[in-house]
């Protein structure tokens, strides 16, 4: 049985959810982002419990097909950009498509009527937190950073970073050390 669970973006979601599910007895044979799939069917007293447990957490169990749809989308591409080193050589809907089996117009016009934002610009916004967590390691520059996320050009990367953050990524780094410098004094 498979269980499809809401707000579930991190390796330590998958840990709380699995926690959840060992104090009611319910053994997981497989935990991803936004899907746990159980080994026995969960009775409507551990299902009622499970649900007060996670939303404790900011989690949700969901039920509704086109909110767990909507999830499945969320979770293919946070898990892309946000976890896996080698992005699509296609382009993202052909990708999305694939990977959720249904057609990309009817998952796009699903999403943005739902979330009020389209898949693209979805993608976008998580892909400038990849470069700000990226920007912060200090491990890559900005042009290994747009190599890794498949920009076009470095130039293409800070023109959607500034466009999304305001910022260029050099002020916003200055930015982000000026507040570490703070905090630090604190």
């Amino acid at each position: 049985m498979i269980l499809y669970i809401k707000n579930m973006v991190s390796p330590r979601c998958k840990i709380r959810v699995r926690e959840e599910l060992t104090k009611l007895g319910l053994d997981c044979k497989k935990v991803e982002l936004g899907a746990v799939q159980i080994m026995k069917k969960i009775t409507t007293p551990q299902r009622k419990c499970l649900r007060e447990n996670l939303r404790a957490s900011g989690l949700e169990l969901m039920e509704d097909k086109r909110s767990i749809l909507i999830e499945k989308i969320k979770n293919v591409i946070v898990e892309l950009v946000h976890y896996t080193d080698d992005l699509p050589t296609t382009n993202y809907s052909d990708y999305i498509s694939k990977k959720m089996g249904y057609d990309y117009t009817y998952l796009s016009n699903l999403f943005s009527k739902t979330k009020g934002i389209d898949i693209q610009h979805f993608i976008i916004n998580h892909k400038i937190e990849r470069v700000k967590e990226l920007l912060q390691y200090k491990e890559l520059n900005l042009t290994e950073i747009s190599y890794k996320l498949h920009y076009s050009s470095v130039s293409h990367l800070s023109n959607q970073f500034k466009k999304v953050t305001g910022l260029s990524p050099s002020t916003y780094m200055h930015e982000s050390q000026k507040r570490w410098n703070t905090l630090e004094n604190m």
